[in-house]
């Protein structure tokens, strides 16, 4: 299974879902440990420390410093890790609405972390996105 490479169809074809809860970007310094039971949507290692995303909740449990309050959009479709220029669309839609966006892509479908107060914002204009792809 490769998933979806045409721009197009990707952006027709996705169906964006606003996933609950509030979720937070933390970071542990190099060599320190994961907290025990800590369970991160996903977990970056590079040289400057690991990157966790994880929720606001479980940061606080953890006592883990964080930041970027945010929800998480999942725009189900299975896009190809070769597709060109689908989060570059989708990143210019939001950016044209003045907002950022914190893209995880894994392998079977795209995440969007946006800001946790604009998260139903985003989805509407994702779904815009997808019908002007349509047409």
């Amino acid at each position: 299974m490769t998933g979806e490479t045409d721009l197009k169809t990707l952006l027709a074809s996705m169906t964006p879902e606003l996933l609950d809860g509030i979720h937070v970007f933390a970071t542990l310094a190099p060599g320190v440990s994961q907290p025990k039971n800590l369970d991160p949507v996903m977990l970056f290692r590079e040289r400057a420390g690991t990157t966790l995303i994880v929720t606001e909740d479980a940061a606080k449990a953890a006592g883990l410093a964080a930041s970027f309050r945010c929800r998480m959009i999942t725009l189900n479709i299975h896009s190809s890790l070769e597709a060109v220029g689908f989060l570059a669309a989708i990143a210019t839609r939001l950016a044209a609405a003045g907002m950022g966006v914190n893209p995880v892509s894994a392998f079977y479908h795209d995440h969007l972390f946006v800001p946790a107060e604009r998260a139903e914002e985003a989805l509407g204009l994702l779904h815009e996105l997808a019908k002007d792809s349509a047409g």
